[in-house]
């Protein structure tokens, strides 16, 4: 195989570095425009709490049901419901809110699979977005708690950098709410084995930033009591 001239290399090797960085700069400005987007729809919203949880989860799953029923006691209680507007179990989030007259609110992300929003959705409040981070920052900034539902990657994602923002108070502090206690005491245990009290990585306190119910009734009154107790205005 004929080798390029060296100097030829460089020259493209050159031409190439330019057209990334020129193509980084213009990524900025669709960035700005789903921050903008999202800051201007979210704000005529009013209090919200979002629903995590796997996108796998079918309707006949008893998490599927118990989600919506929380979404639906949640509109009862005065707040919208926002999910990542998919299948599973922002689906059974988006279904309860509609169910129960509350504004039912989507923020879909651009997948190769898996992600198509879901016939729940308020059909002026699905909002769409290519970029995870723009997601997760719309998702902390306009919601007054988190529901979060048995899940995978995306929602242990979500629910850990919530807690890390608490945390190391970067945000005020919000309601999180983890539902099933079978299927997070796993993750709990290790928590609290390992990063308390094997490592010290974490201080006691950090375990009461998060509560663990098993109910729908159990998760709203957690998000009403906060409120109650703490008289905070949403966090727009």
């Amino acid at each position: 195989m004929e080798e390029r001239d060296p100097k030829v290399n460089k020259a493209f090797e050159q031409k190439s570095w330019n057209e990334i960085r020129t193509n980084d700069s213009w990524g900025i400005f669709k960035i700005m425009s789903e921050f903008v987007n999202g800051y201007e729809s979210m704000a005529r919203m009013g209090p919200c709490v979002s629903i995590f949880g796997s996108a796998r989860t079918k309707p006949d799953n008893p998490y599927y049901q118990l989600a919506k029923d929380i979404a639906y006691r949640l509109t009862q209680s005065g707040f919208g419901i926002i999910t990542g507007g998919g299948p599973g179990i922002m689906e059974a989030g988006n279904a309860g809110a509609q169910e129960g007259n509350g504004n039912s609110v989507g923020l879909n992300i651009d997948l190769p699979f898996e992600q198509m929003p879901n016939p729940y959705i308020d059909r002026d409040k699905s909002l769409d977005f290519d970029y995870f981070f723009v997601r997760k920052v719309i998702f902390v900034k306009y919601s007054q708690g988190f529901i979060v539902m048995p899940g995978g990657l995306g929602t242990l994602d979500e629910l850990f950098e919530a807690l890390t923002l608490i945390q190391t108070k970067k945000i005020g502090r919000f309601p999180i709410v983890l539902v099933g206690s079978k299927f997070w005491g796993g993750l709990l245990d290790w928590i609290k084995e390992q990063l308390l009290e094997k490592e010290h990585n974490i201080a006691e306190k950090d375990l009461n930033l998060f509560k663990v119910v098993d109910t729908a009734e159990e998760a709203v009154d957690v998000i009403e009591d906060f409120y109650l107790k703490y008289m905070l205005k949403p966090n727009f």
